[in-house]
């Protein structure tokens, strides 16, 4: 019995062709970004980025079924996807997720007619399984990241509209100087001092919580017929029955000599040491708040310095701006354009009113 033989496939135009080996350079691009991360990790985040490797040389493949004898030397990928792959290899960490996050949610295969439906579901879950990995590295990064943007942004902003005002009212370059070195110091003192306070209030309305180390000396006492032991479960939000279950497992746990739960004695959360939240809402808040008065330190006076002081500040918002926006998944763009038009906005209130008054004084 014979068969007829399958129909040939077209050949690839030179369009096709060119597009191809794009996609095909690209998802080559895509899989050594994943292989440099999971390079500097261990265990299942290792694996995790081994296995988005492996689905991305899958998708090589079907570009490579396409192309067949036209698939050639392949390329280097899009500019942006061998960058990230050098900062992968570079330096790894949230950052480079995030931005690894981002590029998977700007996949056109949904749109893309030579692509299968399911590479389209695969970029689709690949973007939420690093949206996962990167989220594990912002809940480590968020206490030091928020004081890192909050110190930085609020000296970059509170000390241009100081030097502006000041500078508006028409004092010399040096008043100029002088007051932007006195807001500095004062504004990172008082930085530095309410996150010592803040951090240090924090533990120690957590620490109240905390249960008594020593409380458990008295579990092999309790009326195992009343268990009362389950009331202190019940208060943290067990039901009945999960907290008796609870309770008659840590009583007969105690009583057998091997001590409370790990979990029983680690209930709270760690919120780090109050002076190193200090120290560096001191250092985040001086480098920002130096920036305005660069100009000033150099000599410069007048409609010079404040435009110069300005364009600095504006850059730095700019780039705080941007990696903000990077790290939470978002447009960085969008957010560099945002923190631009706030600093800006503060600032340019205490310049006209700086003009008001150097005005009426005059």
């Amino acid at each position: 019995m014979s068969t007829s033989p399958s129909p040939a496939r077209p050949q690839p135009t030179t369009a096709q062709v060119r597009r191809w080996r794009r996609y095909l350079a690209d998802e080559r691009a895509e899989g050594a970004v994943y292989r440099h991360l999971a390079a500097r990790r261990e265990g299942e985040e290792r694996e995790i980025l081994l296995g988005l490797a492996d689905a991305e040389r899958r998708h090589e493949q079907h570009w490579r079924d396409l192309l067949g004898e036209h698939a050639g030397r392949t390329g280097k990928g899009a500019l942006r996807t061998r960058v990230l792959g050098w900062l992968a290899r570079t330096f790894g960490g949230v950052f480079v997720l995030a931005l690894a996050q981002n590029a998977e949610q700007r996949s056109g295969y949904a749109t893309n007619e030579d692509a299968t439906t399911a590479m389209a579901a695969d970029e689709r879950v690949h973007g939420e399984v690093v949206r996962a990995l990167a989220t594990r590295g912002r809940a480590r990064m968020s206490g030091s990241f928020r004081a890192a943007v909050f110190g930085a942004n609020d000296g970059l902003v509170s000390n241009l509209a100081l030097v502006l005002g000041i500078g508006a009212t028409g004092v010399s370059a040096g008043t100029v100087l002088f007051t932007g070195i006195s807001g500095l110091l004062a504004g990172a003192l008082s930085m530095g001092a309410g996150e010592y306070v803040s951090v240090r209030s924090q533990r120690e309305l957590l620490e109240s919580s905390h249960p008594d180390p020593d409380a458990h000396r008295v579990i092999p006492d309790l009326d195992l017929e009343t268990n009362e032991l389950a009331l202190v479960y019940r208060a943290r939000g067990m039901s009945v029955g999960e907290a008796e279950e609870h309770a008659a497992g840590v009583i007969a746990r105690v009583t057998a000599g091997h001590g409370m739960p790990e979990q029983e004695r680690r209930d709270y959360e760690e919120v780090g040491s109050g002076w190193n939240a200090a120290v560096s809402s001191f250092l985040f808040f001086a480098s920002g708040a130096f920036i305005p008065i660069l100009p000033y330190i150099v000599g410069m006076a007048g409609t010079p310095a404040v435009l110069l002081a300005a364009g600095l500040v504006g850059v730095a918002l700019l780039g705080t701006g941007a990696v903000v926006g990077v790290l939470s998944g978002a447009p960085p763009l969008r957010r560099a354009l945002r923190q631009l038009a706030i600093g800006f906005g503060a600032a340019a209130v205490t310049y006209l009113l700086g003009l008001l008054f150097g005005s009426s004084v005059v």
